[in-house]
């Protein structure tokens, strides 16, 4: 198969429904948020994650491809009968727990954290306001376009992203600059 179809040298793109939408639609928006966040997550691990970490967004770059389909699909064609494209309230549980777990690394916070740290952390908050921007363009397709199980995963996320990159600049011995 070439990587190259020809099918969107007109400017739309065909979602998995067969439904054909302009590629600047807002659905196509969102999943392209997404698309932009796991390469984000490529970033963060070329930079070096320490491999507790490393091991959960290879994880969710698997989420987020899931993520991805359930979104480019707006008739829930794949969401039902493909086990890889499901995300749901376990997923959101698991964020949790690795939330839980970094925390205790931290000391509480009081103040804004000004982003930066070490490579690896601050591609992580860089991957933070990308996955923030992807949660706002799936909130704006409507409450009927976007499973909220969907929705509370990418916030989750962002607050797995912070703890993240709070973390692995820390155990780099980075100090926190505080606004």
């Amino acid at each position: 198969m070439k990587i190259y179809t020809r099918t969107g040298d007109q400017g739309d793109t065909g979602l998995l429904d067969g439904t054909r939408v302009p590629k600047a639609d807002p659905r196509v928006e969102a999943y392209g948020d997404v698309d932009e966040l796991n390469a984000l997550l490529g970033v963060a691990l070329a930079a070096g994650l320490d491999p507790d970490i490393a091991d959960w967004i290879v994880a969710i770059q698997r989420d987020l491809l899931a993520l991805g389909g359930r979104l480019a699909d707006p008739s829930g064609r794949i969401a039902g009968r493909v086990v890889k494209a499901t995300l749901g309230a376990q997923d959101v549980e698991r964020l949790e727990a690795w939330i839980d777990q970094l925390e205790t690394e931290l000391p509480p916070l009081h103040r804004f954290v000004l982003p930066g740290g070490c490579p690896a952390g601050a591609a992580l908050h860089v991957a933070r306001t990308v996955c923030r921007r992807a949660e706002r363009r799936m909130v704006a397709l409507g409450p009927e376009a976007v499973a909220p199980e969907l929705l509370a995963y990418v916030n989750r996320l962002s607050d797995l992203l912070f703890v993240a990159a709070r973390v692995i600049s820390r155990r780099a011995g980075e100090p926190e600059s505080e606004w």
